[in-house]
């Protein structure tokens, strides 16, 4: 037999280095999981680049390579994927770009770049739509709320280029900079003028915000500014279903991961209280799994709570939420006919606080596959499974081998 659905669980920047505050062992390591040892031993590991060795993955190129979409082909940049993925329609010749909601102190620095990751940002975002003019550079715009802190925008306009510096320092303590055209093209330098007009007129609204006084009052970091990057042109995607023959929904809080899901023709499907860190609405989520797998061949299903708290430097908190994960994904083993593929994006190690090149480890279990000896599930173990070493873009391959939706090669 062969399993006929797939379920591809992406923990996202679950992987990590050894960690002092875990005996030098990893989260993974360190973690009790023993649904993700079953699924280990009785499937086959590996690890794996999901970009190529040595290429530190973004959450965007990362998932679009695992999609089998690689990235020097069809990646633009990361905020016309997250303007989608915040229910933008983006057209051709729409620039389309991913912002933070930050804070900044007295002196006009940056001092948290997540504003206290406030987790709801609906009538701040609303205040800014009706409130920010750019009809002097003929530009509509587009301006939408994502999970937490984030948010998308998009230009609509005549002669826009997306050759622009962003003004998010990426450190606090730091002045935003100013936007500026990253080349000669009066296109991109109209871009860049709209975006500097756009922030002041922002943080004019933001600055006396009812939201944030009572934030203030409450010792909350208020929202006070915009951080905004990744602009670029919408890229052409070929569908999902039309690329391997099954119908595929995609789960998950993050903005991004929804936008290349919708991109490539994924069905979206949103969770009430999924926030993208280790308090999401877990339960929630699985259950919409189990939904979509009774309809759907494929589910692509994103958990980001990991990610989060390595970039937060937090190794016993990715420990603890690595369990909680273990716990809820139970009910996938009992589905008959389930190919279950667990692997990470990227790995975000918590020394380093950021995405590393370092290899995720990744496991296949179903009908039919051939096992290994691995009994555990982790970055070092997986390494000696059958899979051996692969990179992201082999993955759609392997699985619709395992599936039996594979082409044959030659005669």
């Amino acid at each position: 037999m062969t399993a006929e659905k797939v379920l591809l669980l992406i923990i996202d920047g679950v992987s990590d280095r050894p960690c002092p505050d875990l005996g030098n062992l990893t989260p993974l390591q360190a973690a009790h999981t023993p649904v993700l040892d079953r699924i280990a031993a009785e499937g086959v590991c590996g690890i794996m680049d999901t970009i190529a060795p040595g290429i530190r993955p973004g959450s965007d190129t990362s998932h679009l390579s695992l999609l089998g979409y690689p990235p020097r082909e069809f990646y633009t940049a990361r905020g016309p994927l997250e303007a989608v993925g915040t229910g933008i329609r983006m057209e051709p010749g729409m620039i389309g770009f991913r912002c933070n909601y930050a804070t900044l102190d007295a002196a006009g620095k940056v001092s948290d770049r997540r504003a206290g990751r406030i987790s709801d940002t609906t009538d701040l975002t609303r205040a800014i739509v009706d409130g920010v003019d750019l009809s002097e550079f003929g530009i509509g715009i587009q301006f939408r709320s994502g999970a937490g802190h984030r948010a998308a925008l998009a230009f609509r306009g005549d002669g826009l280029g997306s050759d622009v510096s962003s003004n998010d320092p990426k450190h606090d303590g730091v002045s935003p900079p100013p936007f500026r055209a990253l080349s000669n093209n009066p296109a991109d330098q109209k871009t860049a003028l709209a975006l500097n007009s756009f922030v002041r007129q922002a943080e004019q609204i933001l600055a006396g915000h009812p939201l944030n006084r009572d934030r203030q009052s409450r010792g909350l970091a208020p929202a006070t500014t915009i951080l905004i990057r990744g602009g670029g042109e919408m890229g052409a995607f070929p569908q999902f279903k039309e690329r391997y023959g099954l119908s595929g929904s995609v789960i998950a809080a993050a903005t991004l991961i929804n936008g290349i899901g919708s991109s490539v023709g994924l069905r979206v499907v949103p969770v009430e209280g999924a926030t993208g860190s280790s308090n999401t609405n877990l339960s929630g989520k699985v259950e919409a799994v189990l939904s979509e797998l009774k309809a759907q061949d494929f589910v692509l299903f994103n958990i980001k709570g990991t990610d989060e708290a390595g970039h937060d430097g937090d190794a016993l908190r990715k420990r603890d939420f690595i369990e909680k994960i273990d716990s809820a994904i139970t009910p996938f083993l009992s589905i008959d006919g389930l190919l279950i593929v667990v692997c990470a994006d990227h790995s975000t190690p918590c020394s380093i606080r950021d995405h590393s090149a370092d290899p995720v480890p990744l496991v296949i279990r179903g009908d039919g596959v051939r096992t290994d000896p691995v009994r555990s599930f982790d970055e070092i173990t997986c390494a000696q499974g059958g899979l051996n070493r692969v990179t992201g873009s082999a993955l759609m391959p392997i699985i619709c081998d395992m599936i039996n939706r594979a082409e044959k090669y030659g005669a």
